[in-house]
């Protein structure tokens, strides 16, 4: 695993100066990403806040080869160019090893671009699928998505007397989804947690066929909290149970980093405005069942993986 300041020499593959949001997950998330990558790589970006804000016409913040494709076929552009490369590398035209990395929002990933991804998994292309998990689509105007967990206002679910606690429905399991297509590498991440992160991106790209990894991304915007607590609030998503940071390689779990003290969900809930209103004592016993949840996944993770509740 390279030190912090190896990592710090590394030539930059995504320049600053882009539009995306200060505090912004995403940007933190490539650059992590890229920093892990040690061939040349391709990338692909779905529609969204990543994509439009790196690409503003005529500019690119991208130093590498990269392509924007439709919000939902990221994952299919993707394939067809990693197919193309197997058969020009097959005619002795291309010489160098070359990886392959697809970047979606949860909006493109989870809802939209599933049956693109869906098709990816199953035909077996050896690519890395990365969803940046912002938890809504941020980009078009913070409306609810099937990331989007209980209990968060957004736009569309927005607190009121007709929906008093937000979202009321519970966010879908992409992980899970992932690894039930027999994915050879799956894993879930934080930018909190570089070191994980890095080594989990240069584990997938080293793994034959196609390879998931699910990565929490803080939104100021969408979450509602200032900027400079990014990194604080993407830790706090891991040290509460929210967000378990493990991987799923040939069907087998491994818990790659658990905290030593849990804090209380309600202290997530805390730190972001998109759940003040769970904040209420009318809304206690909803605090207690979204904790009682968190503890029973944290319970049905640690078994899959063997290790001690």
């Amino acid at each position: 695993m390279p030190s912090l300041k190896s990592l710090s020499q590394k030539k930059e593959l995504l320049s600053g100066g882009h539009r995306l949001c200060p505090g912004c997950g995403a940007s933190i998330i490539v650059r992590q990403v890229l920093s892990a990558v040690e061939s040349p790589v391709v990338v692909c970006c779905s529609t969204g806040c990543l994509e439009v804000a790196t690409t503003i016409y005529p500019f690119t913040a991208w130093k590498i080869p990269w392509i924007h494709s439709a919000f939902e076929n990221a994952a299919s552009t993707l394939s067809g160019v990693e197919t193309a490369y197997r058969a020009l590398k097959k005619k002795g035209k291309i010489k160098e090893e070359i990886k392959f990395i697809a970047f979606g929002g949860d909006g493109g990933t989870y809802d939209i671009g599933i049956q693109a991804l869906s098709g990816v998994m199953e035909r077996g292309h050896n690519l890395l699928y990365i969803c940046y998990d912002n938890e809504a689509y941020m980009n078009t105007g913070i409306q609810r998505s099937s990331a989007t967990p209980r209990g968060a206002a957004t736009t569309t679910s927005p607190v009121g007397k007709a929906i008093p606690i937000g979202k009321e429905r519970e966010r879908k399991d992409m992980v899970e989804i992932m690894v039930a297509h027999n994915s050879p590498y799956v894993a879930q991440a934080s930018p909190a947690y570089y070191n994980d992160l890095i080594k989990k991106v240069q584990k997938a790209l080293s793994i034959e066929g196609p390879t998931f990894i699910n990565i929490i991304s803080p939104c100021p915007r969408g979450w509602r909290y200032d900027p400079s607590q990014s990194i604080q609030i993407a830790k706090l998503a891991v040290t509460t149970g929210f967000w378990p940071l493990y991987e799923v390689e040939n069907g087998k779990y491994k818990i790659t980093y658990r905290s030593r003290k849990r804090v209380p969900l309600i202290e997530w809930f805390k730190s972001q405005g998109r759940f003040r209103h769970l904040l209420k004592e009318e809304n206690k016993k909803i605090v207690e069942e979204l904790q009682r949840r968190v503890d029973e996944k944290e319970r049905i993770l640690l078994a899959r993986a063997g290790e001690k509740i």
